[in-house]
């Protein structure tokens, strides 16, 4: 029998695609998806063994598509199995998650080379979509929203 527990990224980098005791995330986002997950987590949005199953479907779809099994996409794949996650309980739909998506692409696109990625909301936003904060609000308690995800420098 296999028991899945909950990472402690402190001794279980070795566990990731690619660790060979150097750098474990290519790009900061990468590591932001890491936290996220295991924030969710933490928070009882769901538990280990239903991170581990969404995380092994995505994977395994990836692989029946014919995509490389070379570690390349590893955290593509985790972050759609966040993205999974989160609309399954309802922690945010795919309308938003898609609207924040876009809204992040287009601030990257017009931010000068050198200078950090802001998100600053638009008129035309809707109100259930809103930066992160430390501390869960009255508004949108229990939603991803409330989460802040540490920034790797």
């Amino acid at each position: 029998m296999i028991t899945l527990s909950q990472p402690d990224p402190q001794t279980d980098l070795r566990a990731l695609p690619g660790y060979d005791g150097g750098v474990v995330f290519a790009e900061p986002w990468e590591a932001q998806a890491f936290a996220l997950a295991v924030k969710l987590s933490e928070q009882g949005h769901f538990t280990w063994k239903e991170w581990a199953a969404a995380l092994a479907s995505e994977i395994k779809a990836a692989t029946d598509r014919g995509e490389p099994d070379d570690g390349t996409h590893y955290y593509h794949y985790w972050l759609a199995a966040v993205e999974r996650l989160v609309t399954a309980k309802g922690l945010a739909d795919q309308p938003t998650l898609l609207a924040r998506k876009e809204a992040w692409a287009d601030a990257y696109r017009h931010t000068p080379h050198g200078k950090p990625v802001e998100l600053r909301p638009r008129s035309n936003e809707s109100d259930s979509i809103h930066e992160p904060s430390a501390e869960p609000t009255n508004q949108s308690a229990g939603s991803v929203h409330d989460l802040t995800i540490p920034t790797i420098n």
